[in-house]
């Protein structure tokens, strides 16, 4: 899928009380949501920031479409055990401690030892585990293990998740090396392509195996000749036993059963309010996936979900992207719920109707073109809920399905999430951001004026156009490239679109008013690629995060490439370091030379080629750039990283029926993690 993990921001909706199923008492007090004015951002720690997002529209839409959504709601929030889980094996157990300390702690909250407390719990919520969300370092808490053994034994009335037989001495002895040792499973997600990646990789996807064991596994059981594959592996844990190599796969009565199950009670209600046949069938062909765990019925989910292009209401619920995974081959739990903006939808019809167009007149080989575009579908969309792998930090855009084979013969569904950059340009206005790191009034001007207007178009470009475009070579597969498909696959997305805003045909086609709007896409992503994204990453780490590894890629391999001619230069004014493009025409070209190659590596599964692509311009970091971009970043006082908090959608019940639906907007993070830790917790 590509669901882009370009960070976002956000909106919450909120509370109240009712009962159905998995749906408990619920907390959050609805004076929370009643203030004048819209607060988008509620909360900031560490270097992250809690925002609000906005669901313009839901209290126009039918009874019978608020209904879909919030069941459709219900069952996003019910797989967020899933996603901690896979992130990291214990990650439950520390959850839940946690969880129990912040309610049940009789201390001194005063104490600054409890603020460094609050702070970690945060991260771990916010993280879906101990590992930091994009870097995938363990995090480590700033107070002591004494300091934490003292809350868990002064916390009373709570329940803290005991083993069989443990008491708390001994569950405070098992978190200690977890939660303080920094050598203790230091990597979620590792990327060193000299060593074991599942060996060195924390993340739960493998339990008491090696790397050679599990690509000798998928070998055996992968036919070469099959040209409509399952992403084998997709929703599984490889793990020994009896000295075999097996699989654990997700299912109601399998891996991860009591949370599939509340999902699938929920995928059942909203399967009786669809809004027409296709998406009822869409639904339960899910569900029947879910009930199995035969990857060959996700497919057909796929199939008849990427034909639904009628409905108003439309969803993501499984185990969709591989990212989490060193191997790129097992999915992440997660889910979007959203429905049509109309309005902003015509702009991603253009688009998708041009789709033959754009694919027809790229610098790509010919060979690795579709000679006919199927099925391209675009639409800009509200969300309406995020769960799993998408909460709280989303993704701004979508295109799936992931299979190669299904997107050729079947086409694809791409969306642009508008009200989540809507939310993040509204909680980043007068930051400061722009102003310190522009190098001249023209582009700063240039970027107010276009900014936010081109950076959908780009997200439109890469979701809708990026992703679908190009065909693999008969007997390639998605899997060719390892651990190196991400940062690719992200680079080639956006290379089609950094190659094709800067096109006429997007003046033309009335997407752009002028190409002044395609410069300030180019000068937010050379800048980006280069520069400010470091932000992000810690004094004498390297780049790790498959997005930020292609857009580094992309910017550095366009930057060497363009010296000779100076398209690009480094200046210094003030004493200070800035990008500046110089010729956006010869840039442009460049961005076609290196989707031409990008494509190439794609089609033809080129390992070695794509291994020395992103290891050479997508890996390494300019220390004195990074120093300086760090101390510049300080000072403007703002957090590099941003997520949302989630609405409550309450049934208004009238003689045992559903009569509306009401939203909320909380602005208390803590209540509705801890809302979250109460109500939507199914695994042991």
């Amino acid at each position: 899928m590509t669901i882009k993990r370009t960070l976002i921001l956000a909106l919450a909706f909120i509370l109240v009380v009712l009962t159905v199923v998995c749906q408990k008492s619920q907390t959050e007090p609805e004076a929370e949501a009643a203030a004048q004015e819209f607060k988008w951002q509620v909360d900031k720690f560490a270097d992250l920031r809690i925002l609000r997002y906005q669901v313009p529209e839901f209290d126009e839409l039918p009874l019978a479409q608020k209904e879909l959504v919030y069941y459709l709601s219900e069952a996003a929030v019910c797989g967020r055990d899933i996603m901690f889980d896979q992130n990291y094996k214990h990650n439950l157990t520390i959850r839940r401690t946690l969880d129990a300390i912040v309610e049940g702690y009789k201390g001194d909250r005063t104490d600054p030892l409890w603020e460094q407390f609050m702070v970690y719990t945060k991260r771990v919520w916010f993280a879906n585990g101990i590992h930091h969300h994009y870097s995938t370092d363990k995090f480590i808490p700033e107070f002591s293990a004494d300091y934490f053994a003292t809350l868990v034994k002064e916390s009373e009335g709570v329940k803290f998740p005991l083993a069989e037989g443990q008491t708390l001495d001994d569950l405070i002895v098992f978190l200690k090396p977890v939660m303080f040792d920094p050598a203790v499973d230091a990597k979620k997600i590792s990327q060193d392509s000299t060593k074991d990646l599942i060996v060195h990789s924390a993340v739960n996807f493998y339990e008491g195996v090696t790397q050679k064991e599990v690509e000798e596994y998928y070998k055996s059981i992968q036919d070469e000749d099959d040209l409509t594959p399952i992403w084998y592996g997709l929703n599984s844990r490889v793990v020994k036993k009896n000295g075999k190599v097996v699989e654990e796969v997700a299912s109601v009565n399998g891996l991860y059963g009591p949370a599939i199950q509340k999902i699938v009670y929920w995928l059942e209600k909203a399967a009786g309010v669809a809004e027409n046949d296709q998406q009822r069938q869409v639904i339960e062909k899910l569900i029947e996936y879910y009930e199995t765990g035969d990857l060959e019925k996700f497919d057909e989910y796929n199939i008849l979900w990427v034909n639904d292009t009628e409905s108003m209401v439309d969803f993501i619920n499984g185990f969709i992207e591989v990212y989490q995974d060193p191997m790129g081959m097992k999915a992440s739990w997660e889910s979007v719920v959203n429905f049509k903006d109309l309005i902003a939808t015509k702009r991603t019809d253009t688009i998708s109707a041009n789709a033959q167009w754009f694919e027809d007149n790229s610098p790509v080989d010919p060979r690795f073109k579709k000679e006919e575009v199927k099925g391209v579908t675009a639409k800009v969309i509200t969300a309406a809920m995020l769960g799993g792998d998408c909460y709280p930090s989303t993704p701004i855009g979508i295109n799936l399905p992931n299979a190669n084979w299904i997107r050729k013969n079947h086409g694809s569904k791409s969306v642009t999430i508008e009200n989540i950059t809507y939310a993040y340009n509204q909680s980043s206005m007068d930051s400061g951001f722009g102003k310190e790191f522009s190098y001249s009034e023209e582009e700063l001007e240039r970027a107010k004026k276009y900014g936010a207007h081109a950076g959908n178009i780009h997200t439109d470009l890469h979701e809708v156009l990026g992703h679908g475009s190009g065909q693999l070579l008969p007997g390639v597969t998605g899997e060719a490239l390892k651990n190196y498909h991400s940062p690719i696959e992200e680079s080639r997305a956006d290379l089609f679109a950094l190659y094709y805003i800067m096109d006429d045909k997007m003046v033309e086609l009335g997407l752009l008013p002028d190409l002044d709007a395609a410069k300030a896409d180019y000068d937010a992503t050379i800048k980006n690629g280069l520069m400010t994204q470091l932000r992000r990453i810690q004094p004498g780490k390297t780049i790790e995060q498959a997005h930020m590894r292609g857009r580094a890629l992309v910017a550095y391999w366009v930057y060497e490439k363009g010296k000779p001619e100076n398209v690009i230069s480094m200046e210094i004014k003030d004493g200070k370091k800035y990008v500046v493009i110089n010729d956006y025409v010869k840039l442009r070209k460049l961005f076609g030379e290196l989707l031409k190659e990008i494509q190439r590596i794609t089609s033809e599964g080129d390992y070695e080629a794509a291994r020395d692509l992103v290891e050479t311009y997508g890996v390494q970091i300019d220390q004195e750039l990074h120093k300086e971009m760090l101390d510049r970043y300080s000072k403007l006082n703002l957090a590099p990283y941003g997520g949302f908090m989630n609405p409550v959608y309450t049934p208004v019940m009238d003689d045992g029926k559903i009569v509306d639906v009401k939203i909320l907007y909380p602005d208390d993070y803590v209540k509705q993690m801890l809302r979250y830790g109460k109500d939507y917790s199914f695994l042991n």
